[in-house]
Order: C-alpha cells, then sequence, then structure tokens
C-alpha cells in the first residue's frame, strides 16, 4: 500500500527489447462482454506468474492464470481496437517475450510493448538466404521512421532498410525468420507496429516546441 494514500502501489511497466524468446500457440479465444480471453500453449508458460508482464506479437499484456502447458491473458476493447490481436485464430502462433531484467543486454531496442498503430503486409520477397519484408503503415507515422533505425514488427526488433511515404521494408535473417512468427507473415496480413520511442519523445518535443513557443 502507499504509505500516503493507503492504496496500492501502482504496477511497473514492462520494459521489452523486442528480442523473441519462444513462440506460443494460441489454443482458446473466448469473448467475454467486451474482452477477449486467450489462453496459449508456450514453452514459457510454466514459468510465468500471475500478474507478470508478457509481450504478445508485441503487446504487453498481464498474466492471469497458467499451467505446466499453458497461459491465460485479457484483452481489452481498447487493445484489440488499436492491434491485431483480434486477428488470431486457434492454432497461430504468437510472439513471447517476458519483460526485460535490471542488469540484461539491450540486444534489440527500448520497446514498450505499446503498439502504435497497425500495418499491413505488402510482400515477402526471398533474398538467396534472406528475406526483404515491405508493410504499408499510417502516412502520419512517417516522422518516426527513418533509415538504419528501429522498429517493431509483431514484437520483434528490426533494422529499417527503406522507408516512403507511407511505407516502409525490412530485412529478415534465417534466424528470425525460423525464430519468430515473421517467417509465418504472408501478404495481407496486419501486423503490430512500435516505433522507437527516442523518436516519439523528440517529435513531441518538437511539436510542443512549435505549438508553445517559448516566451522571451
Amino acid at each position: 500500500m502507499h504509505p500516503a494514500v493507503g492504496l496500492p502501489w501502482p504496477k511497473p511497466f514492462g520494459v521489452f527489447t523486442g528480442i523473441v524468446e519462444a513462440k506460443a500457440k494460441l489454443v482458446s479465444r473466448v469473448q467475454e462482454g467486451s474482452n477477449l480471453v486467450l489462453t496459449l500453449e508456450s514453452p514459457l508458460s510454466h514459468e510465468l506468474k500471475v500478474d507478470q508482464s508478457l509481450a504478445h506479437q508485441g503487446v504487453c499484456l498481464t498474466v492471469v492464470a497458467f499451467d505446466q502447458q499453458t497461459h491465460r491473458v485479457v484483452a481489452v476493447r481498447e487493445t484489440l481496437e488499436r492491434t491485431n490481436l483480434g486477428d488470431l485464430q486457434i492454432g497461430e502462433s504468437v510472439n513471447l517475450e517476458r519483460c526485460l531484467k535490471v542488469g540484461d543486454r539491450l540486444d534489440g531496442h527500448w520497446v514498450q510493448g505499446h503498439v502504435d498503430a497497425t500495418g499491413t503486409c505488402l510482400h515477402v520477397q526471398a533474398q538467396d538466404g534472406s528475406w526483404t519484408m515491405e508493410f504499408a503503415f499510417p502516412e502520419e507515422n512517417a516522422p518516426l521512421l527513418v533509415p538504419k533505425g528501429s522498429v517493431t514488427v509483431n514484437g520483434v526488433s528490426l533494422t529499417v532498410v527503406d522507408v516512403k511515404e507511407n511505407t516502409f521494408s525490412v530485412a529478415i535473417i534465417p534466424y528470425t525468420y525460423a525464430h519468430t512468427t515473421l517467417g509465418e507473415l504472408r501478404a495481407g496480413q496486419r501486423v503490430n507496429l512500435e516505433f522507437d520511442i527516442l523518436g516519439k519523445y523528440f517529435l513531441r518535443s518538437f511539436k510542443a516546441d512549435s505549438l508553445f513557443p517559448k516566451k522571451s
């Protein structure tokens, strides 16, 4: 309890890196009012605990139950409206990542698990051992993407290859293709996008300076 106000301490938010730990399989989806209850089978399920934050396709969700083979999470209406979790069907794979621990190496980039927008996979092209993927995204997010910058696609930290007005491309190495759901991605499917937090803060600062100029 908070000593000053007698209320519970707020739950700390998770920080991720976009380095997928495992793939889960969706085994159940149940609509409960406006919420969607998802049950997933994964090699991490038995190591989890209730109230733990866990990224699913790049979306930070709270574990509400688990056993040796499966765990359960709940996606509320706002999450379903902002992400592609509502598109998931029984048997589909889901990228999982647990929160970054203090002292861990940051192998990807800072990821919050808060999806900024959904995009659409335009094409997947084999490149003699690697793959190029191109995605369409909302044009208003264009200032948040730069060539060689970072972006998270379905929870996977990737380096942007090229950016156009409302599309961007990435290159996928064989390990990422095999060990994440990107290897199962097809043209026309929606993806969760989270843009680099540093770019979002910079853009917000720039807009604030133009909207609220400092008085001399």
